[in-house]
């Protein structure tokens, strides 16, 4: 994870204004810096989204390709994550040095997508046992300056909204034998409900208090994080626990509290937007390097 040093007078600094809910930006505890999400930006994905944070950018596609079930689940087809660290993003990435990181996200996405609560897998289907969607998942970091998983989670669930999948046409030859054909019709396609796919939720521990979407000198005062899967509902689906400090039982509930508050908060304009954007259509505007 990228880090950065901070000296003792201005973790006193940082620490003093989260005390009183002020901190250096200007942010109460549980805001998040302003976000800017754009999807369909890469043409050769089935979907697609960049989202900056701050200014940490995450570049999403999705790739739908025809695969074979897990024999435990014939009925379902399944996700797999890719996380790729750019050494643009920060110099710690050189070389090998963000493998390990890309292979922690990508465990960690694992567990809170692929699972039959936050998407319809049954819907990626086609032929029991034999044939099924497989989703790739690539997660490009572009630039990174704190709260990776939130901003990923966010940029995962606009990708899979702007997700088209060809319908798929089953026939059967006189021997009984079965074949796929794919619709040419980029029209005729299959939309994958994300209703229920949740969202991260990062809340640092600072001092006695604790903040959302924290920046990285905000990460280098604090001394453990708690990582939430929240849905749109409240609920929460995955939780892990980040750093090596220590978190008494109270500051626990406390950080689960505002997590779920501050999750179920952010999937009600989120899915607005999004709804917006597509709405445009081709008459959208293009922003960033990618417009």
């Amino acid at each position: 994870m990228a880090t950065v040093q901070v000296s003792e007078a201005e973790k006193v600094y940082i620490l003093h204004g989260i005390r009183d809910d002020l901190r250096v930006d200007g942010r109460g505890c549980e805001d998040y810096r302003h976000m800017e999400i754009e999807t369909d930006v890469v043409s050769n994905t089935d979907g697609s989204a960049k989202v900056t944070l701050g200014h940490t950018a995450v570049l999403v596609g999705v790739k739908a390709e025809i695969g074979k079930p897990r024999p435990m689940l014939p009925d379902e087809g399944f996700l797999e994550f890719f996380v790729d660290c750019s050494a643009n993003a920060t110099p710690e990435f050189e070389g090998r040095g963000g493998e390990e990181l890309g292979t922690e996200l990508s465990n960690t996405l694992y567990k809170v997508f692929n699972n039959k609560h936050s998407i319809d897998l049954k819907s990626l289907s086609i032929l029991r046992g034999e044939h099924c969607w497989v989703l790739y998942v690539d997660v490009l970091l572009l630039q990174c300056d704190g709260n990776l998983y939130d901003a990923i989670s966010v940029a995962i669930k606009a990708a899979l909204f702007s997700t088209k999948i060809p319908k798929v046409h089953i026939s059967s030859d006189e021997e009984g034998s079965k074949e796929i054909e794919l619709s040419d019709d980029p029209f005729d396609c299959i939309r994958l409900r994300v209703d229920h796919v949740p969202c991260i939720v990062t809340v640092c521990k600072v001092g006695h208090r604790h903040v959302v979407d924290a920046t990285l000198p905000e990460k280098a005062c604090s001394v453990a994080s708690v990582l939430m899967a929240v849905t749109q509902t409240g609920a929460v689906t995955c939780v892990r626990k980040v750093g090596g400090g220590s978190l008494e039982p109270e500051s626990v509930m406390e950080m689960t509290e505002t997590g779920k508050r501050v999750g179920k908060a952010l999937h009600a304009p989120l899915m607005e937007l999004l709804q917006q954007e597509e709405k445009l259509g081709k008459s959208r505007q293009k922003v960033g390097f990618l417009g």
